[in-house]
């Protein structure tokens, strides 16, 4: 692949990225892993670690964002945040543990548990 061509749909995927994350405060992961896969060829393992350092400065910036415009409620924010650390820990040691194809299979019905709830 063209370095050029590569350059400019890792550029999509970062704005396809950053947009869904601005408006619906969540989509980094959603679009990332799937993108990497698919388009950049990625193996799962290292597009689901790289979707969560790209999601790290997304996260920085949509949250001071929605902290100015007072959209961020830091009494539940916290709580959240400290049990997403133990969950984050927690999901980075046993990524290494789980076979790709499950890997797959559990991202895949956590997409369309989330499509499911954004439709009803």
């Amino acid at each position: 692949m063209k370095k050029s061509l590569y350059v400019l749909k890792i550029a999509a995927i970062g704005i396809a990225a950053g947009l869904c994350n601005g408006l619906f405060g969540a989509g980094g992961g959603m679009i990332v892993v799937p993108s990497m896969v698919h388009f950049l060829k990625v193996e799962d393992h290292d597009a689901h670690a790289t979707a969560i350092a790209v999601i790290l400065p997304l996260v920085v910036v949509s949250s001071f964002i929605y902290f100015k415009n007072g959209y961020l409620d830091l009494g539940k924010a916290l709580p959240v945040a400290v049990g997403s650390v133990i969950g984050g820990i927690s999901g980075a040691l046993l990524l290494d543990r789980i076979p790709s194809h499950w890997l797959r299979k559990i991202f895949a019905v956590f997409m369309i548990a989330a499509a499911i709830r954004m439709l009803l």
